[in-house]
């Protein structure tokens, strides 16, 4: 039941982004970075947590999540070292995830030689 849970969140959740995409004139960019402040600001109001808690990978893994994760990092560093945890704890909370996408990212663009469009 937790796999149906995961697929069917983050199903609408993508699901969502390409409807943004075909029926309005938004940009993919400004629809990431639509995703990436809901997830801050749903984790700010305490509504995102009840939805990580229920679906797991399907609400942490989409973009919504990396807000999930930049709020919760500022939450935990604001709490651990004050108000200069505001600057760190989202830097802290998602350095690894950033990291593993930069150093995937260049071992591929290396091993397939990308060319521009």
């Amino acid at each position: 039941m937790n796999y149906l849970n995961v697929f069917w969140v983050g199903g609408i959740l993508c699901a969502i982004g390409q409807v943004l995409i075909d029926k309005t004139k938004l940009t993919p960019a400004r629809i990431l970075v639509l995703y990436v402040v809901l997830g801050v600001f749903l984790t700010g109001l305490g509504l995102y947590q009840p939805i990580v808690d229920y679906a797991g990978a399907g609400a942490t893994i989409p973009l919504t999540g990396f807000g999930y994760a930049l709020a919760k990092g500022v939450e935990k560093a604001v709490d651990r070292v004050g108000f200069m945890g505001i600057f760190t704890g989202g830097l802290t909370a998602t350095a690894a995830g950033i990291s593993a996408a930069m150093f995937f990212g260049y071992i591929f663009a290396l091993i397939f030689k990308p060319k521009e469009k």
